[in-house]
């Protein structure tokens, strides 16, 4: 059991249900090319937060939220004057913007949702990643890892992070310079 930094997690069935198999783990990351983390895969065994996606018939909805952070970050390329200089220079039209882009997020560690626009990264495929806010560029961080993210969005008031967070190759640099 994953237990959050300060206690188990509540059992009450408003907020979890029945974890997953291994096999319909295993089935999940195949579909949507994946690889869950350790704690997420040891999490979810033993439960899955009501509210979350199902990743044994939320297929549409996981779908469009794996889209989600490269459709927000294009969207603030267009909208609102993002583009950071190691991207080089501006292109002239939004075709090419959006490829650069697209190219970025591509080699960015991939996001598993989780609950709303809460996303879990892949890389490394460790315990102890941290746990994104995204929205657009809005990225901020909503846990230190996965444990303390649950704690914090179904259990506990949200306080402060406490404790070092692990960087993530580009969703951490875009949590931090803005």
């Amino acid at each position: 059991m994953i237990t959050p930094p300060n206690g188990p997690v509540k059992s009450d069935t408003r907020i979890w249900a029945e974890g997953y198999t291994q096999h319909e783990l295993d089935l999940a990351q195949e579909t949507f090319g994946l690889t869950f983390p350790p704690d997420l895969i040891a999490f979810f065994l033993e439960r899955r937060p009501v509210q979350g996606y199902d990743w044994r018939f939320d297929a549409e909805r996981i779908r469009r939220m794996l889209a989600a952070p490269l459709r927000g970050l294009i969207f603030d390329v267009e909208n609102s004057d993002l583009w950071w200089p190691e991207w080089g220079d501006r292109p002239a039209t939004a075709e090419a913007r959006a490829d650069v882009v697209r190219e970025v997020v591509n080699q960015a560690p991939k996001l598993v949702p989780l609950v709303y626009h809460r996303y879990l990264p892949c890389e490394p495929n460790e315990s102890g990643n941290p746990v994104f806010s995204i929205h657009q560029s809005d990225v901020i961080y909503y846990g230190a890892n996965i444990a303390d993210y649950f704690e914090r969005e179904f259990v506990s008031d949200r306080g402060p992070i406490v404790g070092p967070i692990k960087q993530i190759r580009f969703w951490s640099e875009l949590a931090d310079r803005y």
